[in-house]
């Protein structure tokens, strides 16, 4: 991750220019280690967001939303007595380090003029977000209170006069000129040049090898860093997030960066939209990855153990429908009492039906006929069995199928809501224990939101997300001469092929089937696999038995098509 000192004196530069002279209208503290603070600007209101958290830790303007406490943190409360209503008069990078200084003059409860510095240290796991009044330079209260049990060296607990990190023994960034003599390998550069990243020290190198004469050119690197420093006074920089293959965030920065050149890029008006977009759509990605964990563990244990389940009932039907032997035994056994000596443990006799010689086992402490009534008894319990042995692997059946679904829907799920929806539905069909009241309290319900697709002739496809929206989609959504698609008999979501027009599924060209049952076969376990089957049927065939779990439907007059999963561009 990039955020080095040269990030820092991006967003100080922005927010200086940006923030200045700005009022604080606001305090909120949306998560133990953020910040959000609502500032009213001579450009409008603005809202300024920082982190100290170990893995996002960053400091920019934002326009995401985020969910507040109904109870604000002791903190929170703090600096809304310091610092609400008080104006901002300077924004600062400290030297070239990845520290932020943000002073604030505020009135005290007497009504005088106070001056607060808000100092935010960008530093990994000892990142942090401390108050501290600016005459005495003691601190009023840090985010994370670190004591003497927890560094020696320097504590930062209200009433302790504040000092700064440690100076490393390197030159600051912005003190380099042309005329600074610079290492030409990676570690060497780290150790000498203090405020910036691997990344950046690898750039320097790249300019360095890319020149026609490297004996000449032994400021290379530091020209290049001062090329960048320059871009950033004179507002001339592009930022940039690099994406990975799956279109996710991998880095960012201010300048462009020769070793990801390969990747695609996102360019930004501002460092601060770039941080912002970067570090969201990170976390949502990894919080989608830490919620989906639990449930999708949940349910492939519920489904592992319907299949358990599937085994032992297809043993116990075996044996069932083997048990024919029970009613000859008793047959013979009733024909041939005369035979039985008592005290026996078997008999020899003749069975009629083949004219073949055929051994009984018998009970030695019963009689004849009643060895005879346990082999009825028997046949009539396991021909019992047979219907019950049925009934019971077909609801499984339905169970599996239904589990598998939902499997397919959590490692789908892009987003948290769409998550808690699945868990929802897994609450509700007993899967899953339901929460306790107090986290259970009532979200706002989401509300179907399909994913919806073009075609090549406009025609509209809408994809259901989970089981819930795949009954809704269907049954309520779709009118009765809409296409219903569905990958045949693999997990995947309900397609839908709008045809508002007034044209019916014989008007179709081949071509816009195949089409939309591409993007079936996309969203359906089957989206890595080639030539997948799709059934699809006008949605007047389709029906939901009653009882039948979430997203359960039957068909009849289908047909069915091999497409290679592949998808339009979402709309």
């Amino acid at each position: 991750m990039a955020y080095d000192g040269i990030i820092t004196y991006a967003i100080a530069t922005e927010l200086s220019n940006g923030i200045t002279l700005g009022k604080i209208e606001k305090v909120y503290q949306p998560g133990p280690e953020e910040l959000l603070i609502h500032i009213h600007t001579r450009s409008g209101n603005v809202r300024l967001f920082m982190s100290c958290n170990s893995q996002s830790a960053r400091v920019c303007l934002t326009e995401g939303s985020y969910t507040n406490p109904d109870q604000p943190p002791t903190f929170c409360m703090l600096l809304r007595k310091h610092l609400q209503g008080g104006r901002i008069t300077a924004v600062r990078q400290k030297d070239s380090e990845r520290i932020i200084e943000i002073d604030i003059e505020a009135l005290n409860e007497m009504g005088f003029s106070v001056c607060r510095r808000l100092i935010i240290e960008i530093m990994s796991k000892h990142s942090n977000i401390v108050l501290t009044d600016l005459e005495s330079g003691k601190i009023i209260d840090a985010i994370k209170r670190v004591s003497i049990d927890v560094n020696r060296y320097r504590q930062l607990l209200p009433g302790v006069v504040y000092e700064y990190p440690p100076e490393q023994d390197k030159l600051p960034f912005r003190e380099i000129t042309k005329s600074t003599g610079l290492p030409h390998d990676e570690k060497g550069i780290m150790k000498s040049v203090g405020g910036i990243s691997p990344a950046i020290a690898r750039e320097m190198l790249s300019s360095s090898k890319d020149a026609e004469d490297v004996t000449l050119v032994s400021d290379q690197p530091a020209a290049r860093l001062l090329e960048i420093v320059s871009s950033i006074e004179n507002g001339t920089y592009v930022p940039r997030v690099y994406l990975n293959e799956k279109g996710g965030p991998q880095e960012f920065h201010i300048t462009d960066l020769t070793e990801l050149s390969h990747l695609e890029t996102m360019e930004f008006e501002s460092t601060s939209e770039c941080v912002d977009y970067f570090f969201t759509n990170r976390e949502a990605s990894n919080l989608v990855r830490q919620k989906s964990m639990p449930l999708l563990k949940l349910a492939q244990a519920a489904l592992d153990k319907a299949l358990l389940k599937k085994k032992k009932l297809s043993e116990d039907l075996l044996k069932a429908e083997n048990s024919e032997q029970y009613r000859l035994y008793g047959e013979l056994l009733t024909a041939n009492i005369h035979m039985v000596q008592p005290g026996a443990k078997k008999v020899t006799v003749t069975n009629y039906y083949d004219g073949s010689e055929i051994d009984i086992p018998l009970d030695e402490k019963i009689n004849a006929a009643a060895n005879a009534q346990r082999y009825f008894k028997k046949y009539s319990k396991a021909h019992t069995a047979i219907h019950e042995k049925q009934t019971q692997l077909e609801e499984n059946e339905h169970d599996i199928e239904y589990l598998e679904s939902v499997v397919q829907n959590i490692e789908s799920a892009d987003n948290v809501p769409l998550l808690d929806s699945i868990r929802d539905e897994l609450e509700e069909t007993g899967y899953a224990r339901r929460r306790a009241k107090a986290s259970q309290r009532k979200r706002k319900k989401e509300k179907p939101d399909p994913i919806r697709y073009e075609l090549s002739d406009g025609t509209q496809v809408l994809v259901g997300r989970n089981n819930n929206e795949n009954d809704w989609l269907t049954m309520k959504h779709a009118s009765k001469t809409d296409v219903w698609m569905h990958t045949k008999d693999i997990p995947g979501s309900h397609i839908i092929l709008k045809l508002d027009d007034g044209r019916r599924l014989q008007d179709l060209p081949a071509e816009l089937i195949y089409e939309a049952a591409s993007i079936a076969a996309y969203h359906s376990k089957a989206k890595d696999s080639d030539n997948v089957p799709v059934d699809y049927v006008p949605v007047r065939y389709v029906k939901k038995p009653n009882g039948a779990k979430p997203g359960m439907v039957i068909f009849t007059n289908n047909q069915t098509v091999y497409v290679t999963p592949e998808l339009p561009s979402a709309k």
